[in-house]
């Protein structure tokens, strides 16, 4: 119940780590709503969230909302009018290739996605915030944003972009009481890593400390803390999550 009648907005909120962030939250008191693009997605994460309820009295909400868009996210805030304690910005897509192949598209559209988006949510969602003098932001970034990673310069400018907002973003809002953070996932379990050959697997495993994988529930578990009250005196901090691959 660390998030008890606090209110909480996920971005990528419909699958994987997402998901899992905001099946967390549900679990720990808080209303959720969650932001995606992918219909059938959010249904089926409707329904877990629905079932994680631990009061009937919760509210779980879902938006179809393409987070790159500033009027588009200003928009679906201001249907559901609401004041949140909590922003987590989760959205992000990969579109990798070798810089000398990397088409001004793809390049655009992971900065719009997994950047820009930050700035779109934020600019919103500070505003109610800074009224309260309360809040919590959570950035989820990647530790591909602190060591970088060949074939992703797009994903990995838009990760390490992340952080520097969030940096920039905690040293603003301090002031208001509003802490910022950022979580750098590692290497974590999903339908992309199970489908990578045993010898990839293996290289990328020799690279963790910990000799596993992480999965969605890790970093969950890291967004929990940093949205609860136990972490009121934490702002402008990455928390890598990678099972010590990054020290």
């Amino acid at each position: 119940m660390l998030l008890k009648n606090k209110k909480a907005l996920v971005t990528g909120g419909t699958a994987g780590i997402g998901k899992a962030i905001a099946i967390c939250f549900v679990q720990n008191g808080a209303d959720v709503v969650i932001f995606g693009t992918n219909d059938t997605n959010a249904q089926n994460a409707l329904e877990e969230l629905n079932r994680s309820k631990i009061d009937q009295n919760q509210t779980i909400l879902f938006k179809n909302v393409d987070v790159s868009q500033f009027s588009l996210v200003e928009q679906a805030l201001s249907e559901i009018s609401v004041s949140f304690d909590i922003l987590v910005n989760n959205a992000g897509i990969t579109k990798d290739g070798f810089i000398i192949k990397m088409s001004e598209e793809d390049w655009d559209r992971v900065i719009d996605v997994n950047l820009k988006s930050v700035f779109n949510t934020s600019r919103v969602i500070a505003r109610s915030m800074i009224k309260a003098k309360r809040g919590k932001i959570i950035n989820i970034s990647s530790v591909v944003g602190l060591v970088g990673g060949a074939a992703q310069v797009n994903y990995a400018a838009s990760k390490a972009g992340m952080i520097g907002l969030t940096k920039a973003l905690a040293k603003e809002l301090a002031r208001k009481n509003i802490c910022v953070n950022a979580i750098a996932p590692g290497y974590i379990e999903s339908k992309m890593t199970d489908i990578l050959p045993e010898e990839v697997k293996e290289k990328y495993l020799s690279q963790i400390p910990l000799n596993r994988y992480g999965n969605a529930q890790d970093v969950a578990n890291a967004a929990l803390f940093l949205a609860s009250d136990l972490s009121n005196y934490i702002t402008g901090q990455v928390l890598t999550v990678d099972g010590g691959m990054v020290m």
